[in-house]
């Protein structure tokens, strides 16, 4: 490999990893939010403007985890790099296999696909990448620990791990457009990720849901712009309760943090 192509992938890995020294600030007012489901988790708020983190449980965010769904994330700008995905309206069509998320069983395009975090969809997207392309990605990247096994579920089995801390990493450079991928691919994933747009704000983030054993892993990562200012968030947690009702708590934890914050009034 040239100098320059190492020079690139050291600057990469280095700006993946989100937290420094030197800008963090514990934030161990947000523990409640977890205490009160009796979760181990972490959550961080990087501000951009200010260039300032703040985080609950640091040592919990650089820890790497399976990333579940939030990997469609990478999947979808892969895609879209080599032409595996056209474009947002690209269908793929339902294999005629009935799954309990009935949001899966219909033929679907991309930005369906995205937004039902449809994992037959996201597997056929990876099988036809195939298992070299996706690995050079991963490793030009430096995405998480690299790791690949089988290729269309390596993302749910907990092969491929990556940290909270990382993750922002990775969002914070897929709003700037700083990826190594073609602008258009980083725009359309930037625009299936938009889940909340109104005149104080405009919220966009991918969520996730992994099981490694009895652990279940809960992910939301993205960014809350207002006033054409980006602030970055993870939340990141786990729990052995079999009838925690996942989604609506880690909607809850999310919102809950970031109205406690000041956002969604359009004065950041």
């Amino acid at each position: 490999m040239r100098t320059s192509g190492l020079l690139l992938m050291l600057t990469i890995a280095l700006m993946l990893g989100a937290c420094s020294p030197n800008n963090v600030k514990e934030a161990k007012e947000w523990e409640k939010y977890f205490t009160k489901y009796k979760l181990e988790g972490c959550f961080m708020l990087f501000d951009n403007g200010q260039g300032t983190f703040r985080v609950y449980n640091i040592d919990r965010a650089k820890e790497r985890f399976t990333p579940a769904s939030t990997f469609k994330i990478f999947n979808s700008l892969v895609g879209l790099q080599t032409g595996v995905i056209s474009d947002t309206n690209m269908v793929i069509k339902w294999d005629s296999v009935t799954r309990s998320h009935e949001a899966w069983n219909h033929d679907l395009t991309m930005g369906q696909a995205f937004r039902a975090s449809s994992v037959p969809y996201y597997q056929e997207v990876a099988r036809r990448i195939g298992r070299d392309t996706m690995q050079r990605w991963l490793d030009s990247i430096q995405y998480g620990n690299r790791k690949i096994g089988r290729i269309d579920s390596f993302w749910l089995d907990n092969s491929l791990q990556i940290s909270p801390d990382e993750e922002l990493g990775f969002v914070k450079r897929l709003y700037f457009g700083q990826l190594p991928f073609q602008k258009r691919a980083q725009e359309l994933v930037c625009g299936v990720m938009l889940q909340e747009e109104t005149p104080q704000y405009k919220l966009a983030y991918k969520t996730g849901w992994g099981t490694v054993g009895k652990k279940q892993i809960g992910w939301v990562a993205g960014w809350i712009e207002e006033n054409l200012h980006p602030s970055f968030f993870v939340l990141n947690f786990e729990t052995e309760d079999p009838k925690l009702d996942l989604r609506a708590v880690r909607n809850e934890i999310l919102r809950g943090i970031l109205a406690e914050e000041g956002f969604f009034k359009g004065k950041k």
